[in-house]
């Protein structure tokens, strides 16, 4: 297992990278109770997320089993997930 790459919950469709991701790496990742074969798309920082699944345009983004907000273009598993792909959640107030 991957200890290059934080998953906080289960449900979590982003994993944190906890060193620079290098683009062509290969990375097994423990989510919840099984494991998943994730190949980095384009390099990515550390502390920045990766995706561990395919994401659609408007489709939740989940970190610690959370909604962190919404993708606003298609996201390939692996790639690079940050502000230039999603946006923060609705909350509902007027000016957000």
């Amino acid at each position: 297992m991957s200890h290059d790459i934080l998953v906080v919950d289960a449900r979590d469709n982003v994993a944190t990278a906890l060193r620079p991701l290098e683009k062509g790496e290969s990375l097994e990742i423990e989510v919840g109770d099984s494991a998943i074969e994730v190949t980095v798309l384009e390099p990515i920082p550390f502390g920045h997320k990766i995706a561990l699944a395919d994401l659609e345009p408007g489709e939740q983004v989940l970190k610690y089993g959370e909604v962190i907000g919404l993708a606003t273009q298609r996201i390939a598993k692996g790639q690079h997930v940050h502000v230039h792909n999603v946006k923060g959640p609705e909350t509902g107030r007027d000016g957000s």
